[in-house]
């Protein structure tokens, strides 16, 4: 008996390690994006994911499977896409006649058949994935490629509409359990065609959870089909709070579900909410929304989350940047030019000259743009981005040019109170005069506040939309234009809205702003639970946080760090805070340092970041969430990187604490044995248990905090 559980044990170990060895998120490098045609199917799939559809009256999905897990996907045919044309809404391919909406059998196919009114598969095509974005990179960055793989175009035409084309793309990405789909109409006939809306995808989903009796907001949604479109506004900062395509609905005619009123939330539509109510003229073309469907294998809230931030890394690459800058609160030539040199003396990468500062980048005056390009030219001079804030939202610009409410028709309705309409004469102006002012400038770095956040104006004298049905989707359109032009321009984007998937690069951490003008001690715990909670699903160069040199939202002298000399202490922890999680906090004030040794403290803390950048880029495993009564603390992982793990943990008490902390280190790629050391100490090394941790024992200093570097001993 003691024989056969030692093979047992031996065997769970082996295949335990083998697990990890083939887990996509520690290495990727095998799964590659394959299309093959057979038996009247087409199949996308790369070792993750897989989608297959049937060829034969008409195309139509008939499974769609994560192929870590098995999972499907597919209970139901429906159409590849719905698109309403003229206010008549027609289904893009599928097929019909499916005995039992519960699942689907592949016997079933032959006796299914083509609806005469849906547009009908013609051919398809593949080929490599195109840049979505015109990224030209120019920082430093974590990732400066643009993500691989193969796409599938499925073409679509109906007799009613001579000429017009409807393609159906779907991209598959290498290494990722991801799929892109989007539709795109071209009309090469002679006719106008109106598109009130896209719905670019259909799926009548397994069920999450049954209930007998339940309404369908109450029930669950499945949980491993993650979407997200580049369609989403509203500042929470959050992609599933930003979201506004994904709608989950009940399917009547699932009439084997459980649920006696038929109302489980399974059947998943994806669309804009206002439509698109757009004219597409003879020898043009429109594209839907990109939605991005992850599939996940797990209900691990950390394993999920990880999943969520690979995928940024590889579709959205310019997220990876991560310039270190500063926030200057003044436009006095002296003390831009005295900023700019801090920032060089100190290893600082660029300035923003902040909100407040008197930044005006809507006067494009010859003065103006040449006073503010002598501040460029200075800063490149000494190898220093330079870049501002500009307030779009949240004002009031004059009865002819603000958001018009549609219930209303009055102005002050908008999601900020007042607000200008992006397709105004002022809203067109504005884009023409930011992009004049940044071309004439040579600014790398553009901090759009208050980005269009979603209104819809009822005018219909504006000249950039009709009226109130096609409103939001043309500012949006008009929104993201401005930030490929920048993406292609190389500069550098913080906006507080959830513009990733069209070129932003970072947006809050998540914050209140009032909290700090709480006293620098409840500050520093608070920092760190916006750190903790604002990295599950961003990584650490996706979000700012914020640091106020100078009082700001009140607060007096027991919240500010100014005079930096005389809380050097405090300084230089909210900063290895910030930098040890790999956030740019927004540093608000006049200047960096103002002694010698604040200097020295700022110039240190830098150099520490940039030698450890690499590793305090990557992902965070979270570890305990700061309450302020005990320790607290995260660790990065970075596989096949040298530095495999970099830890930050700290002690908000008033005295020393020792504590046996245990360590997660499977993400880490480190099969067996690990080496770590205490900030620049000696290492030691730690064989890891079944589960892949080490428990070390840590003294953190009162107040303080400490950080250690794990390596890989397995070579």
């Amino acid at each position: 008996m003691r024989l056969f559980l030692v093979i047992i044990l031996s065997c769970f170990s082996f295949s335990s390690y083998a697990q990890q060895a083939k887990d996509w998120l520690i290495n990727n490098d095998a799964f590659k994006t394959n299309i093959h045609t057979g038996n009247n199917q087409l199949t996308i799939e790369n070792g993750l994911a897989k989608r297959v559809f049937v060829i034969q009256q008409n195309l139509a999905c008939i499974s769609y499977q994560q192929l870590q897990t098995g999972e499907q996907f597919i209970r139901a045919i429906r159409p590849e896409a719905i698109i309403t044309l003229n206010n008549h809404a027609y289904n893009i391919g599928g097929l019909y006649g499916q005995p039992q909406q519960a699942y689907l059998l592949e016997s079933w196919l032959t006796n299914l058949h083509a609806q005469e009114d849906d547009f009908q598969f013609m051919a398809y095509q593949v080929k490599e994935i195109d840049p979505y974005v015109a990224w030209k990179p120019n920082l430093w960055a974590t990732n400066t490629t643009h993500a691989k793989g193969k796409e599938l175009v499925l073409l679509f035409e109906h007799n009613a509409f001579p000429g017009l084309k409807v393609r159906v793309h779907y991209a598959l990405y290498n290494g990722l359990p991801l799929i892109c789909k989007w539709v795109t109409v071209e009309n090469t006939g002679n006719t106008p065609v109106q598109v009130n809306q896209i719905v670019n995808e259909v799926l009548a989903t397994p069920e999450e959870e049954s209930a007998v009796f339940s309404a369908a907001g109450k029930m669950k949604t499945p949980h491993s089909l993650y979407i997200e479109s580049n369609y989403a506004f509203n500042n929470a900062m959050k992609a599933n709070l930003s979201d506004q395509t994904t709608h989950w609905k009940i399917d009547s005619s699932y009439t084997s579900q459980v649920n006696y009123d038929y109302q489980t939330p399974c059947l998943l539509e994806v669309y804009p909410p206002q439509g698109m109510n757009m004219a597409v003229q003879p020898q043009q073309s429109i594209s839907s929304i990109r939605t991005y469907e992850l599939l996940l294998d797990s209900y691990d809230r950390e394993r999920n989350g990880l999943a969520q931030r690979r995928m940024y890394r590889a579709i959205a690459p310019w997220t990876t940047q991560n310039p270190i800058f500063m926030h200057l609160v003044t436009t006095d030539s002296a003390k831009v030019l005295h900023a700019i040199d801090q920032c060089a003396a100190t290893g600082y990468e660029g300035v923003i000259l902040s909100f407040g500062s008197g930044l005006n980048m809507e006067d494009t005056s010859a003065a103006n743009i040449r006073r503010f390009k002598y501040f460029a030219d200075y800063a490149h001079g000494k190898k220093i981005l330079l870049g501002g804030y500009s307030l779009f939202s949240s004002r009031r610009i004059s009865e002819e040019d603000d958001v018009i409410d549609p219930e209303t028709g009055e102005r002050g309705h908008a999601f900020f109170g007042n607000a200008p309409c992006l397709g105004s004469n002022w809203g067109l102006a504005y884009l023409s005069k930011l992009k004049r002012f940044i071309a004439a400038t040579g600014f790398d770095i553009f901090e759009n506040d208050g980005p269009y956040p979603g209104d819809v104006c009822a005018s219909t004298k504006h000249p950039g939309h009709k009226d109130q049905y096609d409103a939001q989707w043309a500012q949006m359109q008009l929104q993201k234009s401005l930030y490929h032009w920048l993406n292609e321009r190389g500069v550098y984007i913080n906006a507080p809205d959830w513009y990733f998937l069209d070129g932003t690069h970072k947006i809050g951490l998540g914050y209140r702003e009032v909290n700090f003008s709480l006293p620098r001690e409840q500050q520093m715990i608070l920092n760190r639970q916006n750190i903790f909670d604002g990295t599950w699903e961003k990584t650490p160069s996706m979000g700012w946080g914020f640091v106020p040199l100078t009082e700001y939202q009140g607060g007096g002298k027991a919240a500010t760090i100014e005079p930096l000399h005389e809380h050097i202490t405090t300084y230089q922890q909210l900063m290895m805070q910030y930098y040890g999680a790999g956030i740019q906090a927004c540093y608000r004030g006049p200047r960096l340092y103002d002694t010698n040794d604040t200097k020295q403290m700022v110039t240190n803390t830098i150099a520490w970041y940039k030698r450890y950048r690499t590793i305090l880029n990557a992902d965070i495993i979270h570890l305990r969430r700061a309450d302020g009564r005990d320790w607290d603390g995260i660790m990065h992982v970075l596989p096949g990187h040298k530095e495999r793990a970099l830890v930050m943990l700290y002690n908000p008490l008033t005295q020393p604490i020792t504590r046996n902390i245990q360590l997660p280190l499977y993400y880490t790629g480190i099969a067996q044995t690990a080496s770590m050391r205490e900030q620049e100490g000696a290492a030691r090394k730690y064989k890891l248990g079944r589960d892949y941790s080490i428990t070390i024992t840590v003294t953190i200093p009162a107040g303080g905090y400490t950080w250690y570097v794990v390596e890989s001993k397995d070579e």
